[in-house]
């Protein structure tokens, strides 16, 4: 009998996935992530460039941005140590788009970027929320971003808010990836949440207000990393802060707005409610480590009851430098609809009534929103230049009042080439300045008196113009010794000739 002896059974080998086993999978997932972001991005862009050009009218801000980014990066170096540093990466940025664009249409260069900035923020938008709630929230989420007219208006600006807003809202999803992930890929994550967050803060430094929303939605267990990458925003932010606490004065103007902090409570009220709503109906299969109220809420609120406590000791609050905070509102709207929707029958008709109405009333708001004079300060730069031409004749003298008015006229300085501009003392590029330095309240007293007939560029509320000298002294001047011969009454400043009697 030949003995037999059994082998030693091999180990059963793993199911070997095949070679491309991982695309897959891979772009089925982001096929879907991307058709959860396209309603809201193509809606943004949609709206973004719909009536950009405006008649080509620009807003005073508008016209900063436009100056500034202009000059060559060595006096825009020394302009920003004089004013305006909280806008100077914003600046460069622009005036390299200026250098490579060469003879484009320079309004729509100044607002494309903000038109692609704020599709990127509907993109971050609706992927946040399809994580924290589902597909179908997040491309509702997108959708409601889109249609916020303050997210419409600002698509249109050539200013920083709408990529302040974009940095923000996927330096939160980087949040919320590097609390729902470990290792390799947390450490990633958390590395890109803080260069997001550093970059939105020099853009504009307000943007640090969302670390206290992030604060309050991060878990107990990622504090700590969170506060380090806190800390690194905070330390690369610090320089700027320095310097522009040295010219805190352009912030001076600011003041106490009631219709414009009412209207800011009732969104954050709006966007309690919906919290409170989403936290009575029947949760869907998404289960993430962080709710999306709890992302949310606090990027909504928080940033905005920040710098609203900040008011009695300095009013700083301006609804455009938390612009940010609508995503927290969109984000919840999405959401409650998504739910709705998930509901009983009668949930879902209320939630399509309701977002029915509300697209009713935000159509006619869109529209207006393109009219040229629905702009901060009513601004038509080319037919407030072409005023203050009209209204005077050669050798006529023009006084701004206050100093800013002048940068109605710095887009097209021929327009008024033949006026004289007696209270300049230093041109906005001899000076660094964006409007020039002016000379001392007596000289200007001096100058004002010797002429028989002034253009007077200034507010419509003149008496809230003239409270600070030497603006003061222009006032009291144009009043005691000279007399109202006709106004010009348009879309922005008001543009009248004074002069002496029998000189009209």
């Amino acid at each position: 009998m030949i003995a037999t002896t059994s082998r030693p059974s091999r180990p059963a080998a793993a199911p070997r996935a095949p070679r491309d086993g991982a695309c897959h999978h891979l772009p089925r997932a982001r096929g879907r992530a991307a058709s959860t972001a396209l309603p809201g991005v193509l809606l943004t862009l949609g709206l973004g460039l719909w009536g950009i050009w405006r008649d080509g009218t620009m807003w005073l801000d508008e016209m900063a941005t436009y100056e500034a980014s202009r000059r060559g990066v060595g006096e825009l170096w020394r302009t920003l140590g004089n004013v305006d540093a909280v806008h100077g990466l914003y600046y460069l940025l622009v005036h390299a788009l200026f250098g490579t664009t060469g003879d484009a249409d320079p309004l729509l260069v100044l607002r494309i970027p903000s038109v692609l900035a704020m599709g990127a923020a509907a993109a971050g938008v609706a992927l946040l929320g399809r994580r924290l709630a589902g597909p179908r929230a997040g491309a509702l989420a997108g959708v409601v971003f889109a249609l916020t007219p303050a997210v419409q208006r600002f698509a249109q600006e050539g200013r920083s808010y709408a990529l302040v807003c974009a940095l923000v809202v996927w330096a939160t999803y980087a949040l919320v990836d590097a609390v729902a992930t470990d290792g390799r890929r947390a450490r990633r994550a958390w590395f890109r949440y803080g260069a997001l967050m550093l970059v939105a803060c020099l853009l504009h430094e307000f943007a640090v207000f969302a670390l206290a929303g992030h604060a309050l939605t991060v878990p107990r267990a990622a504090r700590r990393r969170w506060a380090l990458a806190a800390a690194a925003v905070c330390t690369g932010l610090a320089p700027l802060v320095v310097v522009s606490r040295h010219q805190q004065a352009q912030v001076s103007w600011i003041r106490f707005d009631t219709g414009m902090y009412a209207d800011t409570l009732t969104v954050c009220l709006l966007g309690a409610g919906c919290a409170v709503l989403l936290g009575r109906l029947p949760r869907g299969p998404v289960k993430p480590p962080v709710g999306i109220v709890r992302v949310a809420l606090p990027l909504l609120v928080a940033p905005v009851g920040v710098l609203m406590l900040l008011t009695p000791v300095k009013p700083l609050f301006l609804d455009r430098y938390v612009l940010y905070c609508l995503c927290g509102l969109a984000l919840l709207v999405g959401g409650l609809l998504d739910r709705a929707l998930r509901g009983r029958r009668w949930h879902g008709i209320v939630a399509v009534i309701t977002a029915t109405a509300a697209l009713v009333l935000v159509v006619p708001e869109a529209r207006q929103l393109r009219d040229p004079a629905h702009r901060s300060g009513h601004a038509d730069a080319a037919a407030t230049a072409r005023a203050v031409r009209a209204v005077g004749r050669s050798g006529d003298a023009v006084v701004y009042m206050p100093t800013h008015h002048r940068g109605w006229v710095l887009p097209t300085p021929d327009t008024v080439a033949r006026l004289r501009d007696i209270a300049l003392d230093s041109g906005p590029d001899a000076s660094h300045t964006l409007y020039g330095v002016e000379a001392p309240a007596h000289v200007i007293r001096a100058r004002m008196t010797a002429e028989s007939r002034i253009v007077f560029v200034t507010d419509r509320s003149v008496g809230a113009a003239g409270r600070a000298e030497p603006e003061a002294t222009k006032l009291r001047v144009i009043q005691s010794l000279f007399e109202k011969c006709r106004t010009w009454r348009g879309h922005g400043p008001l543009v009248t000739l004074y002069a002496r009697p029998g000189h009209c």
